[in-house]
């Protein structure tokens, strides 16, 4: 699957957290959150501004060799109005950042992927993830995802935030292979089933766990096709919608394991 240009997903970025603004701008603070039932309003803009988009733009001007070095994070302000100030000046920040780096500059992420354009791609799906979740806090039905921003957040949330195995673990793969094809974009993403086992070298925390990778196409049938428009497949696997538009097709049991994998909560 092709990526978006760099600048794409700057623009991305922009967009999509001006629009998670704006919608909280005018919502209660003490809205509920359903898609993350333990955030309210003010909880997700605290999050979005203070622990994602400060950290990240601090990741990508400092290049700590380990986050623990020196990052602290700012005090949450009491007034909602102050938390909104708040927001957009570390959102102004991490687009300062990135702009003024080269997205192949090493930099930390705990992902397997240490170049600043996995901030880039990152922050440009978690701006999408998070203005949905805004929207529906607020009431408000989500509006329409750029169908290319959504079908790279396929390959993304399945390779990135469910997949790709950090570099203190070991993924083995089975051969067994699920389709995700995007109805209308035209592009599948090709998923195989494994176990992922490991230590965390930063807490101790051991990992002996069923998992995914994406791949290349095999060359083989799959074992099961997941088939969709790229919004409705990209919030199921966000767990942020119910995937009612969806279609599957194969084995039954395989589709069964995928979604053991897929449904740990991701915020």
């Amino acid at each position: 699957m092709t990526r978006l240009s760099f600048e794409q997903y700057l623009g991305h970025l922009e967009t999509e957290s001006r629009r998670f603004r704006d919608v909280l701008a005018g919502c209660d603070p003490a809205a509920r959150v359903p898609t993350c039932p333990d955030w309210n309003a003010a909880d997700l803009l605290w999050h979005l501004g203070a622990e994602v988009h400060d950290f990240w733009a601090w990741v990508v001007a400092n290049r700590p060799k380990h986050p623990r070095e020196g990052h602290q994070e700012p005090t949450r302000p009491t007034a909602y109005d102050d938390l909104l100030a708040l927001f957009d000046a570390r959102s102004a920040a991490l687009v300062e950042a990135l702009r003024g780096a080269d997205p192949a500059d090493e930099a930390w992420s705990w992902g397997a992927e240490h170049t600043v354009g996995f901030t880039y791609r990152r922050q440009a799906h978690e701006a999408l993830v998070h203005r949905v979740d805004a929207e529906l806090a607020a009431g408000l039905t989500p509006s329409p995802i750029d169908p290319a921003l959504a079908t790279d957040g396929v390959d993304e949330v399945l390779a990135v935030m469910y997949g790709g195995a950090p570099v203190w673990g070991t993924f083995n793969g089975l051969p067994h292979y699920v389709r995700v094809d995007v109805t209308d974009t035209d592009e599948s993403v090709w998923v195989q089933l494994g176990h992922f086992s490991g230590t965390d070298p930063d807490d101790g925390t051991v990992y002996d766990e069923e998992d995914i990778a994406v791949v290349d196409d095999p060359g083989v049938e799959p074992d099961a096709v997941i088939s969709g428009p790229s919004d409705v497949l990209m919030l199921r696997f966000w767990r942020r919608g119910d995937g009612a538009e969806t279609h599957l097709a194969g084995n039954l049991e395989i589709v069964d394991r995928f979604r053991r994998v897929i449904h740990q909560p991701i915020t």
